[in-house]
């Protein structure tokens, strides 16, 4: 490992949670909010969630999903009638009570999340089987009241999409949320080059009103877990308490099936917490703001020309900015690397001279002097190796830290010096669940797809099961 070079940053291996904080602030991704637990979007930050958003809108609308926007404000009557959900919310709800001075007639909830909202609005527009599917999806903030804030991870007010569902059959519902799982999984893997394991949650852990909670999990640096993103099939739960009735084929009325998905703004907490290093942030091209900096080394004419025509050709296929301040390359040098920018190039009047230019990536070794006429080809191949080395490292960081036990003590004894993901044999119990929390400040983060499925006896309480889960620490 090189030597440490920044020491505006704590090691991570020294100090994990300060690591982070730093990486989150000297990256330049955002400041405090006035209010604890809110953040205020900087440029660089808020340019990541942009195209984060841009790229699963477009993954939305090739499902034939609409956008649409919900309301804020839930009035407390409508909140309450799915008894399952408001228990599962409660404690994080915000209320507003009055306006002025004056008390409000029916206290208003924030929201937390949408259904109860998506339900009355489907309600509204579903009557006959010809309304269905309805697909739709808001990118919109929702506030939870967290008692522990982490910039990105767990804040107050977040940003996130949340999508929406109605559909003919519980069959057609289920796996159109299993679509979507996939799909995000897709990203996960393919832009923010993070690997994940699939799988379904526990009753325990599954959402409040759901049938079905799938879900996929990511390892962090850490060892420690994190839910990437989350796909509910609610069957016709919600249907039923909001009387979400369809006319079939034969004239006779039938409840809808519902899901509900999404994910938020802790996708950039998982991209710092895989991906970056003790020098500040590591960014994969696709959501990268700026994927290449070219680093201009004074203003003299022939630097210039050939800075406008590098920024010319590379423009069509990758996002540039160029630095011509006035300030030292080692300062120019350090922000670019602090901000995880992937390709930097250098262009000062000695390189210009020999008609070459210096370039660097961000996690590669060395610097190359490239022939002006080759810096295309050159730069389209150093993205392509850049990525592969941001994906080869975290699945083999993923990989190398999935562990098996069979009994509790032997998985209490593993996550202590070994943190990672522990499939387990695991019965599935509520109870049981509970109990292993209170044992060991940890719980399930889902049963995978395609398990084994010899019967063994659960590694907390002995019984019979055929489930296998992974347990583990968890963000």
């Amino acid at each position: 490992m090189s030597k440490k070079r920044n020491d505006r940053i704590t090691s991570r291996d020294v100090d994990f949670a300060k690591w982070y904080t730093d990486v989150v602030i000297q990256a330049d991704l955002i400041d405090y909010g006035p209010v604890k637990g809110t953040m205020i979007f900087k440029p660089h930050g808020y340019g990541i969630w942009e195209l984060i958003m841009q790229t699963l809108d477009v993954e939305f609308k090739q499902q034939g999903i609409e956008n649409v926007y919900l309301p804020l404000l839930i009035p407390a009557s409508l909140f309450n009638q799915e008894k399952e959900h408001i228990e599962g919310f409660a404690p994080e709800v915000l209320t507003v009570t009055k306006v002025g001075d004056k008390p409000l007639e029916e206290e208003l909830y924030i929201r937390p999340t949408s259904e109860v909202l998506f339900s009355q609005y489907f309600k509204n527009n579903i009557h006959s089987y010809r309304d269905l599917p309805l697909k739709n999806n808001q990118w919109v903030n929702v506030m939870r009241w967290e008692k522990t804030t982490r910039p990105f991870l767990r804040t107050s007010e977040f940003l996130w999409q949340e999508g929406h569902t109605m559909h003919q059959t519980s069959v057609e519902a289920n796996q159109f949320a299993l679509t979507i799982l996939d799909l995000y999984a897709k990203f996960v893997e393919e832009y923010l080059l993070i690997p994940v394991v699939k799988g379904i949650k526990t009753i325990n852990e599954r959402f409040a009103g759901a049938r079905e909670t799938y879900t996929i999990e990511s390892l962090m640096h850490d060892g420690q877990a994190l839910q990437t993103g989350t796909s509910h099939f609610l069957g016709d739960n919600f249907a039923k308490v909001f009387d979400i009735k369809f006319q079939n084929a034969d004239r006779e009325l039938e409840y809808a099936y519902g899901t509900s998905w999404g994910v938020s703004t802790r996708m950039i907490g998982a991209l710092i917490m895989t991906h970056a290093d003790d020098e500040g942030l590591v960014l994969p091209s696709k959501i990268a703001p700026v994927q290449v900096q070219i680093l201009q080394l004074g203003l003299d004419e022939p630097v210039q020309r050939v800075v406008d025509q590098l920024k010319l050709d590379l423009s069509k296929n990758y996002r540039i900015k160029v630095d011509a301040s006035d300030k030292t390359f080692g300062y120019k040098m350090s922000a670019s690397e602090i901000k995880g920018i992937p390709i930097r190039i250098e262009v000062g009047m000695r390189d210009v001279a020999q008609e070459q230019v210096i370039i660097s990536s961000r996690v590669g070794e060395g610097k190359t002097a490239v022939k002006l006429d080759q810096v295309k080809t050159f730069v389209d191949q150093a993205v392509i190796t850049y990525d592969q080395q941001l994906f080869s490292r975290a699945k083999t960081s993923l990989e190398t830290r999935i562990y098996q036990a069979q009994t509790l003590s032997e998985y209490q004894k593993g996550i202590e010096t070994q943190p990672g993901l522990y499939l387990v044999p695991f019965c599935g119990r509520v109870v049981c669940e509970k109990e292993v929390k209170q044992k060991t400040s940890t719980n399930s983060r889902c049963i995978p797809f395609n398990h084994d499925q010899s019967v063994e006896p659960c590694f907390n309480c002995g019984q019979a099961t055929k489930i296998k889960a992974y347990f583990g620490r968890a963000y």
